[in-house]
């Protein structure tokens, strides 16, 4: 271990209280599909907000070991949010054997936060195929260059995979989607929508699955 601390009492201490708005049973939509979609609208207005479709995904493995990282929402809607990746990347293998996920948005300007657990499922062969068709050219090629989450000798190598598939797939030209390559979708049987509140008393509104309607309760900050 070090000598010291690795950041100042002044960094670690720094804080602010939360003032924008308030949450409320009365005001809130008994859809929480309904309300995530005003959040997201007023996210994506939000100037400050610089990735409003930016999550954070957490799945795990067999043995109950975690694992989050940043992914972009690229759709929702009744049968849950959406996400693309490589079937083959670490996320792929952990959804794999234990199809259940947890995502958050967190949007500081706003003082807003969302957090989601649902079932996962892949989104089908024809929805992956419609979406990676309006990627541009070279996000399309680097998916095929990119074996996700494997150890790779240097960057060169990945830049001449690449170059390679440039020449034979010129801009312009169609490239077809990997096989390994797709979208799972988070089918929610929770959604939490927290706004942050005066002297750390939050609003934090929470829906669950109850049959084919949700249920909302209110939860202590």
């Amino acid at each position: 271990m070090g000598d010291g601390p690795l950041a100042t009492n002044d960094q670690l201490n720094n804080r602010r209280d939360y003032a924008l708005g308030r949450l409320s049973e009365e005001t809130i939509d008994p859809d929480p599909l309904v309300q995530f979609g005003n959040w997201l609208d007023d996210a994506v207005a939000c100037e400050a907000i610089d990735e409003p479709l930016a999550m954070t995904l957490a799945t795990a493995d067999t043995s109950a070991v975690p694992s989050a990282r940043i992914v972009l929402l690229r759709f929702f809607d009744s049968s849950g949010f959406a996400f693309y990746t490589n079937y083959d990347s670490h996320k792929g293998h952990d959804l794999k054997n234990n199809p259940r996920a947890a995502i958050v948005f967190y949007w500081p300007p706003l003082e807003r936060q969302v957090r989601i657990v649902g079932n996962v499922s892949r989104t089908s062969p024809t929805e992956s195929d419609e979406y990676f068709a309006t990627r541009p050219h070279l996000s399309r090629l680097g998916a095929i260059a990119s074996h996700q989450t494997e150890v790779v000798e240097s960057r060169a190598v990945l830049e001449g995979r690449l170059q390679e598939l440039l020449e034979q797939y010129p801009e312009g030209t169609a490239v077809p989607r990997p096989a390994n390559w797709g979208g799972y979708r988070v089918l929610p049987v929770l959604i939490e929508f927290w706004q942050g509140g005066l002297s750390r008393v939050h609003d934090r509104l929470q829906y669950t699955r109850d049959g084919e309607n949700w249920k909302l309760d209110r939860l202590s900050p």
